[in-house]
């Protein structure tokens, strides 16, 4: 049966996917360049010959395109899928056989928006306990290795990697390298520099531009800056990725339209890192907010965005300190001179972020207890210990100021992808079970998304929209890169808390990255499989 998906306010042409298993007729597939396009799958016309390194059988399989499961046998050969059929020969050479009966097989899960280091956390098995084979690194206008993203990235090269990196240059790195001190806007020459930095990053294999307008430097960026920026991003036929400038329920349109300006004015995709409303509420206000993107593409700007399926958000503790008070302004000398209006500031500022009860800290001297908690423990208001005993580059916490209806009618969107914002050492929970709590919770549990709609949520709909789909990845289909999951979602669960961040999810039974398994039945098996990848 045809299947067309719709989304809030706008048409998403999605996989119109016939011959389904047993029909007899061919696949066919419809491709735009709206955002969030993928591609069926289809299986093989062509009957199997020679030797393959898996033959995964047996199971149910969900593309990553949207379209319904089948029962179809996957075979690969070396890093690729090179067979996808109904029947598969008796007397078929394969060096391992899974037996995925009563199972689902999956295209491996594609984070948008991580943070980490491979060079201390090669294996990154936290996210590879939930199904992610591919993490996107470089995040919220910081990237690494400086001038030498090249050199970055051959080194990455040389290690043994769990899963896959794709790599954004970020913004705040390049503004940097370009000589632009804080507390002021990039002259023309400037801009220059950093598109010609951006452009040699893109080079060398980026995927695209990052951006984190509510921090330092990149608070300090005016439009003329940030369309000049992704001027090259456009060359390349790349994305940018904002963290926008403020997620203030009265300030997110104004900074989505400015993410939508820089697109328009640039001619480059944007998207919108982990999209949330702080202190909005209710479904009619996220309608509205996925308006505002609706508007953005009306105009002609690819507009997508990812989110992660939690209430609270996890920063650096400077996120409640006014501007006046952070760099390139002197803190000692603000707490002398204006600390009664600094005082003010913060307890107004954190009483309308829910309170000190609502704000958890995930380092530091405190770390695992909050706010109220300190402030408590020293005997003296909340606003008094952040000035004296954190200050604003003290600590970083999580802070629970979204609205459940709000958050979860913009993660059930077709235009918006999953995502952690996490990493193996952060204390938030989503950095260890954001993917699997998408199963647990929204297709098992709940039952608002479809296993086959998440599953393109977490990969043909994430490749597409970041270029891996040029790559051949993100869906089950001949030809594409063998990362695979083998699981049964009644057996997937999230077990990480905001008390216990790093438990690690269970459920999947085999996760295959680049045609090798390196996670089977909860454990590592060794096998160190991924790669850096580069942007073709």
């Amino acid at each position: 049966m045809a299947s067309i998906r719709r989304a809030t306010g706008t048409l998403l042409w999605l996989p119109l996917c016939l011959g389904l298993a047993g029909s007899g007729a061919p696949d066919t597939y419809i491709r735009t360049d709206e955002p969030g396009t993928t591609i069926c799958a289809g299986v093989s016309d062509q009957e199997p010959s020679g030797r393959y390194d898996l033959h995964i059988r047996g199971g149910l399989v969900i593309d990553g395109s949207g379209s319904p499961a089948r029962r179809v046998d996957i075979l690969v050969r070396d890093d690729t899928i090179a067979w996808i059929g109904e029947e598969v020969p008796g007397d078929l050479d394969a060096d391992r056989i899974i037996d995925a009966s009563g199972m689902y097989v999956t295209p491996g899960f594609i984070d948008a928006h991580t943070h980490g280091d491979p060079f201390s956390t090669p294996d990154f098995e936290n996210f590879l306990a939930m199904g992610v084979t591919t993490i996107s690194l470089g995040q919220d206008g910081s990237s690494p290795g400086g001038a030498d993203i090249d050199g970055w990235m051959r080194r990455v090269d040389e290690l043994d990697l769990g899963l896959n990196i794709v790599l954004y240059v970020g913004h705040g790195t390049v503004r940097s390298l370009a000589g632009v001190e804080l507390g002021r806007t990039a002259t023309t020459s400037e801009t220059e520099e950093m598109a010609r930095l951006i452009g040699e990053a893109m080079d060398a294999g980026c995927f695209g531009l990052s951006t984190g307008l509510e921090y330092r430097p990149g608070w300090f960026a005016e439009l003329n800056e940030l369309v000049g920026i992704a001027l090259p991003i456009a060359e390349y036929g790349g994305l940018v990725m904002s963290h926008v400038r403020n997620e203030d329920d009265d300030a997110i349109e104004a900074s989505i339209n400015e993410l939508i300006a820089q697109g328009a004015g640039s001619g480059s995709a944007v998207h919108i890192s982990h999209i949330k409303v702080v202190y909005g509420a209710g479904e009619g206000r996220a309608e509205e907010v996925l308006g505002f993107m609706e508007e953005g593409r009306r105009q002609g700007v690819k507009v997508t965005a990812d989110i992660y399926p939690y209430l609270a958000s996890y920063t650096g503790i400077g996120i409640v300190f006014p501007d006046w008070a952070l760099a390139p302004n002197d803190y000692r000398s603000v707490v002398a001179d204006r600390r009664a209006e600094l005082a003010a500031y913060l307890r107004e500022r954190v009483k309308k972020r829910n309170g000190p009860e609502a704000t958890l800290f995930g380092s530091g001297r405190w770390s695992g207890r909050t706010l109220f908690e300190a402030a408590a423990e020293l005997g003296k208001p909340f606003e008094d210990v952040l000035i004296d005993d954190i200050g604003p580059g003290g600590a970083g916490a999580a802070y629970f100021v979204m609205d459940a209806a709000l958050q979860d009618r913009l993660l059930i969107d077709p235009s918006i992808m999953i995502s952690t914002d996490g990493s193996p050492g952060m204390r938030h929970p989503r950095g260890y079970g954001a993917f699997a709590r998408i199963i647990r919770k929204y297709v098992m549990e709940q039952g608002v998304v479809s296993l086959e709609e998440a599953v393109r949520k977490m990969s043909g709909l994430t490749a597409a929209t970041i270029g891996l789909d040029r790559l051949e990845r993100g869906l089950l289909k001949e030809g594409y890169a063998a990362d695979i999951l083998i699981f049964d979602p009644e057996s997937v669960l999230d077990h990480a808390t905001f008390e216990h961040p790093h438990r690690l999810a269970t459920g999947f039974t085999h996760i295959i990255v680049n045609g090798r398994i390196v996670r089977e039945y909860g454990e590592m098996t060794g096998e160190q499989s991924g790669r850096m990848l580069r942007r073709r």
